[in-house]
């Protein structure tokens, strides 16, 4: 279910999307600061079959919301949150920041201002960091490493969800999975495509558990890297 859908193509504002599943608590702070940190931007959200009241608050807090009845994953969110973008603001550039307060829309215009010389600008943390968990940690430098190893990039946190986007890579890029993979399969199929891939340091924050699970999530995000890796060295 979309709501804005009679809304006519815009272009030339940024689109700021807020995936959300079960974030009640911290998607209303999250939605102000980035009304306070990117003035005049469209902010889409998608409820991705929260069972709070997280529905409610993306529906006061943004200017069109996706809802999926039932939990389909971050990936699928924010596939349909791009599909959107490309179909009613086709020429905008497009920031995904997190509802769970673990980005700080405060950096938001650093990214999009990294678009004048990236297709692509992550938002990377400091993952080394002492105020990462330890499990988390792992996850996320061996999650990387090999992204790099598939892409040749160098990148150090590949698996920030704070990134921006010109209008033309969302509208050209057809990532496959519906959850965490997601991400991952996106960044190297922009690699494959060419695209330009950029990193601002952004601060660490972890608050609330994420919804990342270590286990199941690291294998989808190794099969994406793995059958990429494959299909290289079949080509």
């Amino acid at each position: 279910m979309i709501a804005g859908t009679d809304t006519p193509r815009v272009a030339g504002v940024p689109v700021c999307v807020l995936p959300a599943f079960n974030a009640e608590s911290t998607l209303a702070a999250v939605a102000a600061s980035v009304r306070r940190h990117l003035p005049g931007a469209v902010v889409l959200g998608v409820d991705d079959g929260s069972t709070d009241g997280t529905r409610a608050v993306l529906e006061r807090s943004c200017d069109h919301v996706i809802c999926f009845d039932v939990n389909r994953g971050k990936g699928a969110a924010l596939r349909a949150a791009f599909a959107y973008a490309a179909d009613h603001f086709s020429r905008s550039s497009v920031i995904t920041v997190d509802a769970d307060g673990q980005h700080d829309p405060a950096f938001a215009p650093q990214l999009l201002e990294a678009l004048a010389f990236a297709d692509i600008v992550i938002g990377t943390r400091e993952i080394g960091c002492t105020s990462v968990p330890p499990h988390r940690r792992i996850a996320n430098m061996l999650s990387t490493a090999a992204t790099c190893a598939v892409t040749r990039l160098r990148l150090t946190d590949s698996q920030s969800g704070f990134r921006a986007f010109r209008g033309e890579v969302v509208a050209a890029i057809d990532a496959q999975g519906d959850r965490y993979e997601y991400e991952t399969d996106f960044i190297v199929r922009a690699s494959q495509r060419g695209y330009r891939i950029a990193e601002v340091a952004v601060p660490t924050i972890y608050g609330p558990p994420s919804h990342f699970r270590e286990l199941k999530d690291s294998w989808r995000v190794v099969r994406v890297l793995w059958s990429h890796r494959a299909a290289a060295f079949r080509s």
